[in-house]
């Protein structure tokens, strides 16, 4: 695979960011990481680790057939973390639409610690 920079704007590597967790089956260490791994999933179109890394008492609101729709239906700009605590973060997600329209996604997510992985709960959407 190409070296290229992660879809997170961290400026690193996909390689050495989001990939540890989408490629190598790492962890990601905090909800703030987990939550950028989830950015670039929708970016590489990887709903098997969208689904996997959702609560699993809210899995049931999700199908992998939506998720992919809407990951490939998009481009995917650019990530800005506006604010983040232990187990929230709140963020924009700037994407061209099927038609390329820019459009921004704004949520504030909620992320839970269990069996020694995060894992995204909900979100608030505007």
């Amino acid at each position: 695979m190409a070296m290229h920079k992660c879809f997170c704007d961290t400026g690193l590597l996909f390689e050495d960011c989001c990939g540890l967790y989408l490629q190598q089956n790492q962890k990601a260490p905090t909800a703030l990481a987990l939550m950028r791994s989830r950015y670039s999933a929708y970016a590489a179109h990887n709903a098997d680790y969208l689904l996997e890394t959702t609560y699993i008492s809210e899995r049931k609101y999700y199908s992998k057939a939506e998720i992919l729709k809407w990951a490939t239906a998009n481009k995917w700009q650019k990530l800005e973390i506006l604010s983040f605590t232990e187990n929230t973060v709140e963020f924009k997600a700037y994407f061209l639409d099927a038609n390329q329209k820019p459009q921004v996604h704004y949520e504030f997510s909620t992320f839970k610690f269990e069996n020694d992985a995060w894992y995204y709960v909900d979100g608030k959407f505007e």
